[in-house]
């Protein structure tokens, strides 16, 4: 989302150069901006305390649905919460069980500290306490889990959503709600975060594109909720 963004700032201002690097974690990106080693960053859940205390500037720009996809070989595109948890706690471990394939379920999780899991954990039935199967396997990037689920036949992962993840995954309902549905209980939000007086003048410009009408459209285009005015 992030790149559909700086590309349509891109067009605006094509004499900045903008770079976009992989995601490196919202506490990598935190740790980076604190420490001065980069002066802009991107997390996808609030700052503690401690780190405001860093000086950190947030400025949220888009709601992003927390989405559970698959890989389409399980023959599963809808799952109630609590068949969400047996998954995920290892109760179930074959699609057929679900009325799926018969095919060995493969978990995908994310590090304890990642913001789609702490907001799976505060809003999704069920999470709040799940202790995850010990035969789920520990991506560390949201394009791990995304590529895992691509690849490997049975995988079901977690991750934010986007509507390039509609393509070669099966992005799964939830008790009978799309990610892109009102009714749906899961979002984490996206901000940029920065210190104050730390930035060029293009730097500023692209945070003002960051929060424009054409970026607020580039975010309802990708499957986002813009935030703030």
């Amino acid at each position: 989302m992030l790149r559909e963004i700086g590309n349509g700032f891109a067009a605006e201002h094509p004499d900045i150069a903008l770079e976009i690097p992989p995601s490196i974690g919202s506490g990598g990106g935190i740790a980076a901006v604190g420490s001065g080693a980069e002066r802009m960053g991107r997390v996808a859940r609030p700052l503690s305390e401690s780190e405001v205390e860093y000086g950190l500037e947030y400025l949220p720009i888009a709601k992003i649905p927390s989405a559970i996809f698959t890989h389409p070989s399980s023959g599963v595109e809808t799952l109630t919460s609590d068949q969400l948890v047996g998954l995920y706690s290892g109760a179930i471990t074959n699609w057929s069980e679900l009325g799926g394939a018969d095919l060995r379920v493969r978990l995908v999780r994310r590090e304890d500290a990642d913001s789609t899991l702490q907001v799976l954990k505060s809003t999704m039935p069920g999470w709040k306490d799940l202790e995850f199967s010990p035969r789920s396997k520990t991506a560390l990037t949201t394009q791990d889990a995304i590529e895992t689920a691509r690849e490997v036949e049975g995988a079901i992962a977690f991750g934010p959503y986007s509507r390039p993840l509609e393509d070669g995954l099966t992005v799964v309902k939830i008790d009978g709600h799309h990610p892109t549905d009102d009714g749906y209980p899961s979002a984490v939000t996206l901000a940029l975060i920065y210190k104050a007086g730390t930035l060029d003048a293009d730097m500023e410009a692209f945070l003002a594109f960051s929060r424009s009408d054409q970026a607020r459209a580039l975010i309802r285009n990708y499957g986002g909720v813009p935030t703030g005015n």
